[in-house]
């Protein structure tokens, strides 16, 4: 009795839980709703953009002077502005070379000038009484011009004694010191002129159909024409400063190894000597932002949203997508820019889409 009793306890329990499961009413089913993709659209809308080109360049003078000594002897005095750095007046004396026997041959000429002088009277006073022939007064006046000459000569060697240079300028280098004897053509030092500086901008062929860049045919009826406007830009004591310039010429040549033309950009008065504008150091790698060509009836959308290359994401009236590819004629690090493959007012996706497929369905938001 007691066996079955326990035994019939848990067999109980089963018939009283398998009758509950059998009395439970099913929940009611809900159809799921499946969602379309929720994209952000923008509307295409034609405008007039200036374009701006990108470039970079080194800060090199306009005029560069390897000094060089034209006569020789020994250097008696320096200026404390031939120094690396000094910055010097025009036709201001650098060094000088010991002058002394230059100025003995400057008299030694003045008196043999004077010696032919006295000659040459003679000669011309006696043919005109007919007591000298003709070739004898020539020969009289060959050697006064000779003489004379030689003066002229001796006065230029003296002057050269005097280094000096014909431009406000700074010392890039110095090359030779007090006391030092220096020959003909010995290199004394390097100097460049501070009225201007100029930056080489290498320019890719596509970089060139959106920049009026002065051409040759410019430079030879005016010598000088101004091109675009450029702004340059470094960092300076941890941070950013600016200068103006402008394209003054090209190159004329396409560099063979890297397929490239150069622009030059000149900067006036870099060194701020005239001016209260900021010193732009020769030297100094700048970034430089050139004024491009004004382009009508362009549209612009987000880099983001161009596909591969070319390749943009519509949406038509009834918010389907339809996958097209554009002529993009301009990218920079926010926009592309289009002419041809799309029309005013129609939409394009904007924000990331994983995947589109063409005729999908799409809802969508404006941006």
């Amino acid at each position: 009795m007691r066996i079955l009793l326990v035994l019939g306890i848990p067999g109980l329990a089963i018939v009283l839980v398998i009758a509950m499961l059998g009395m439970r009413h099913e929940p009611p089913k809900k159809e799921r709703d499946t969602l379309d993709p929720l994209v952000a659209v923008t509307e295409l809308v034609p405008m007039t953009t200036n374009f701006e080109v990108r470039s970079q360049g080194t800060v090199r003078p306009l005029t560069e002077t390897v000094l060089g000594a034209e006569v020789s002897g020994t250097i008696i005095d320096i200026s404390p502005k031939f120094v690396s750095g000094g910055v010097f007046r025009a036709n201001e004396e650098l060094l000088r070379i010991d002058p002394s026997n230059y100025s003995v041959a400057v008299d030694q000429a003045v008196a043999l000038v004077r010696q032919r002088q006295i000659e040459f009277d003679g000669a011309r006073k006696l043919k005109s009484q007919g007591y000298r022939a003709e070739s004898e007064y020539a020969s009289a006046a060959a050697v006064l011009a000779s003489a004379k000459a030689e003066l002229v000569r001796a006065n230029r060697n003296l002057e050269r004694t005097h280094i000096r240079l014909p431009y406000e300028g700074i010392v890039r280098s110095k090359e030779v010191d007090l006391g030092q004897f220096v020959g003909l053509g010995t290199r004394l030092g390097v100097v460049f002129a501070t009225d201007y500086a100029e930056v080489r901008l290498p320019l890719t062929d596509l970089d060139l159909a959106f920049v009026d860049l002065p051409g040759a045919a410019d430079l030879m009826a005016s010598g000088r024409v101004d091109g675009p406007a450029v702004t340059l830009t470094a960092i300076q004591k941890g941070r950013p400063e600016s200068w103006a310039a402008r394209i003054v010429r090209t190159e004329g040549v396409v560099d063979e190894n890297s397929r490239v033309t150069y622009a030059v950009a000149r900067i006036k008065d870099p060194y701020a000597l005239r001016t209260d504008g900021k010193v732009l150091p020769v030297g100094t790698f700048v970034a430089a932002i050139i004024q491009g060509m004004v382009a009508e009836d362009v549209m612009r959308v987000p880099r983001s949203a161009v596909r591969g290359s070319d390749e943009l994401v519509f949406v038509t009236e009834d918010n389907k997508i339809q996958i097209r590819s554009v002529e993009i004629i301009r990218s920079d690090s926010e926009y592309s820019y289009f002419r041809v493959g799309a029309s005013a007012g129609e939409r394009i996706v904007v924000s990331a889409f994983e995947s589109p497929i063409n005729g999908m369905t799409v809802r969508t938001e404006e941006r």
